[in-house]
Parts: structure tokens; C-alpha cells; sequence
């Protein structure tokens, strides 16, 4: 992997981050509906088919944002009703993002019982 494959991934994660602190700053939309917003925008853009030229483009710089779990949700199901039609669907989100739920969880826990919480 060269310099410029580094470069590219930090400036589209930086950027998708960048519009989600604007929309933060400067509008009254609160954080948790920007955050829905991403992993649904995530979800469309695969299902038009323009998501996957981004990933390939820009690799993890857009896999991990939160429009990069909307487009393992998708492509989780796709997979999944390819394989066993219609009950995929309810399946194939589950399955295509089990790993980074599960360390999500994970590391909540751990970070859970290193730190005391405090009232601010």
C-alpha cells in the first residue's frame, strides 16, 4: 500500500466526519438522527450501487465510518437472500455485522470495568 492509498482514506473518513460535525455545529439536528441519517445513506448508496466504487476507492476510509455499517447491513442481506431468499432479509443484517456488534459489546464491557462513571 502506497502513500497516496494512506492519504485517501484519511481524507474521505476525515470528510464524512467533517459534514457530520458541521451538521452538528450549525444545524439543530441532534447527533443521534445524523448518526441514523449515515447508516441509512449507507444503506441506499449500496443498494444504487454507488457505495461499492467508494469502498474500493477509499477502503477502510469508508468501511468504518457509520456509512460503512449501513453498507455491511446491505450487503449482508443481499448475500443472505441470494442464499436463502426472503428470510434473508431478517438474517442477512445480523450476520454481516455480527463481528463489529460483538466488539462493540465487548469493549463497552471492558470499558465498563476499568472506569467509574461519574454524574457531571
Amino acid at each position: 500500500m502506497d502513500i497516496w492509498e494512506w492519504v485517501w482514506v484519511f481524507l474521505i473518513g476525515g470528510a464524512f466526519c467533517a459534514v457530520a460535525q458541521i451538521f452538528i455545529d450549525l444545524t439543530n439536528v441532534t447527533p443521534a438522527r445524523i448518526l441514523v441519517t449515515y447508516v441509512v445513506s449507507g444503506v441506499i448508496l449500496t443498494a444504487v450501487g454507488l457505495y461499492d466504487p467508494l469502498v474500493e476507492f477509499a477502503s477502510s476510509g469508508a468501511t468504518i465510518p457509520l456509512t460503512g455499517f449501513g453498507y455491511s447491513l446491505a450487503k449482508g442481506v443481499e448475500k443472505a437472500v441470494s442464499e436463502n431468499g426472503l428470510l434473508g432479509v431478517l438474517q442477512g443484517g445480523l450476520t454481516g455485522t455480527s463481528a463489529g456488534i460483538a466488539a462493540t459489546v465487548l469493549f463497552a464491557l471492558l470499558w465498563s470495568l476499568i472506569f467509574k462513571s461519574k454524574e457531571k
